[in-house]
């Protein structure tokens, strides 16, 4: 018997919870690519890179710190399920970035293959949330609240948003990794936009 696609069905728990573990799993794995060959990004993630680089400070840290102020806008607009599924999946990034070297040896890689597989793994996994009705947090509960509430697509705004901290970023990166940095982000924003619009998806949490 064929399911019907069209009906929205509601997730549960167990798939929400196995959502957030694949999404904060590959956005991990993108950052730790870009970590490895001194790449950013766009949102919170990217501004967490450039302060690591630039103090030394673990990207886990920074990234759970500069998350923090955006939790009030999720309480407010979004309803809590979606701020504590929003702060787990945080805690998660942090985590598993700060493990993945650990974990994994990622002793030489491209800039541009980081770039483009990283922006791609990013880019799937805050899909996934999306989908979960969470994400990493910083610009991602901005972005989502503008479409669910203006209709503003999440993938646009945030590309908006990404220029910003690549331009930023020309003042503290090497020429060439801002270049591959900026082509990871639109691979990034480009599955978003493509792929998160009203639906497409009709699962909701």
């Amino acid at each position: 018997m064929t399911p019907d696609l069209s009906t929205p069905s509601k997730h549960k728990l167990h798939e929400d919870i196995f959502a957030m573990l694949i999404g904060t799993t590959l956005v991990s794995l993108g950052v730790v690519l870009y970590s490895e060959v001194t790449l950013t990004t766009g949102s919170s993630a990217g501004l967490a890179l450039l302060l690591q680089y630039m103090t030394g400070i673990s990207f886990g840290v920074l990234f759970f710190a500069i998350n923090l102020p955006f939790y009030v806008l999720a309480v407010m607009r979004m309803g809590w399920p979606f701020a504590i599924k929003t702060f787990v999946c945080v805690g998660l990034v942090s985590y598993f970035t700060s493990q993945f070297p650990l974990w994994l040896d990622v002793s030489q890689v491209e800039p541009l293959f980081a770039a483009l597989i990283g922006g791609g793994l990013m880019g799937l996994g805050i899909l996934s949330l999306f989908r979960h009705k969470a994400s990493v947090g910083g610009v991602n509960i901005l972005a989502l609240f503008l479409q669910e509430n203006f209709g503003i697509r999440a993938g646009y705004f945030q590309l908006g948003v990404d220029a910003v901290i690549l331009v930023l970023a020309f003042f503290i990166l090497p020429f060439d990794r801002v270049i591959y940095s900026i082509a990871g982000a639109l691979v990034l924003n480009m599955i978003i936009a493509l792929n998160h619009k009203p639906g497409r998806y009709v699962g909701f949490s």
